[in-house]
């Protein structure tokens, strides 16, 4: 850890020096300048001990306690028990240095080293604790962005993976019945079939695609369903001016389209309408509403699978409104 690293070179040499003299065991005036050089690298030695004492202590206790367990209790042991071994180092060395220096033994200036090598060690215990609770704090944010990426991820995957029925299903629909009755207009459904779903293989894995694709996108599609329902449907698109940087998710449009023909009756003298239009910060797709008068075999997955995706991609969500026999689904314009 960098920081760590830091924090040994700036607090150890001080440590070194000023726990002897805080606490009086050293006397400068009986030495030399070259025997206090000698002192100085002697405690910064023994400050190194004392630190790499508690730091070991550290990392044997740490992954002991587990989450959840109460911080205070944690926190009390890790200092006690560095202080008991950073006591003994620094005891030991103190009486190392009684030994060989011309200091005279006094229990009380030992007692005072061995109290500022406590104070010393309880220093660093916190300042380790607010370190490694940080860097945990980063690495907890790291792990939660990398898996909510991951979710994201997969949600997506999931909600794309169900257009793949979706669309075979509604166009399969539509094969079947030209087969039957139009062979030669199936051929070339068929034809535009394969085209559109082309760019469905292509794209589908994209989050985004921009607006011009997709609108070429829809007018293949919209050409296979004049094929099948002759001339009961009419798109107008509403787009001029719009600078070419506007994104929407792949087969958004497909999917409202889709369902509008699916859900609403339409005849040669009352055609279903749709409208592509920009509305503010929104692409409104409308249509005119005249619901069947069945139930319509539906999975029921378009307008769910479009709000969930839009909300994992931009964090808005779709906007529907009903009325005036005018259905309309906003989608959020993404630049």
């Amino acid at each position: 850890m960098i920081r760590d690293r830091y924090l040994k070179v700036l607090f150890i040499p001080l440590l070194g020096i000023f726990i002897p003299v805080l606490s009086g065991i050293i006397t400068y005036s009986r030495y030399r300048t070259t025997q206090i050089i000698g002192i100085n690298f002697y405690f910064i030695f023994s400050s190194l001990l004392i630190w790499s004492g508690s730091n070991w202590v550290h990392i044997k206790l740490r992954p002991i306690y587990k989450p959840g367990v109460n911080p205070f209790i944690k926190i009390a042991t890790l200092t006690l028990l560095s202080i008991l071994l950073g006591m003994s180092i620094g005891g030991i060395t103190a009486m190392i240095w009684y030994k060989f220096s011309f200091e005279i033994f006094s229990w009380v200036n030992l007692i005072k080293f061995l109290v500022v090598c406590a104070l010393a060690i309880i220093l660093f215990t916190l300042i380790y604790e607010i370190l490694f609770l940080s860097k945990e704090r980063e690495l907890d944010s790291k792990i939660v962005k990398q898996l909510d990426h991951e979710l994201t991820q997969a949600e997506m995957s999931v909600l794309k993976n169900e257009l793949d029925p979706h669309f075979l299903f509604n166009s399969l629909t539509t094969l079947s019945h030209l087969i039957l009755n139009d062979p030669a207009t199936a051929h070339a459904f068929n034809s535009k079939l394969s085209s559109v779903y082309k760019y469905f293989l292509l794209n589908k894995e994209r989050e985004l695609i921009s607006l011009d694709d997709e609108l070429e996108f829809i007018e293949n599609y919209f050409f296979l369903l004049k094929i099948r329902h002759d001339n009961k449907l009419e798109l107008q698109t509403e787009l001029k001016g719009h600078d070419g940087k506007i994104m929407i998710l792949p087969c958004a449009l497909q999917i409202l389209i889709e369902n509008a023909v699916k859900h609403n009756e339409f005849t040669e003298a009352n055609p279903l309408k749709i409208n592509i239009s920009r509305n503010g910060q929104y692409l409104k797709i409308t249509n005119t509403v005249k619901l069947k008068p069945y139930l319509v075999n539906s999975t029921g997955i378009g307008l769910k699978n479009l709000s969930s995706r839009y909300r994992l991609i931009s964090n808005k969500d779709i906007v529907i409104e009903n009325f005036n026999n005018r259905f309309s689904v906003k989608l959020p314009l993404i630049e």
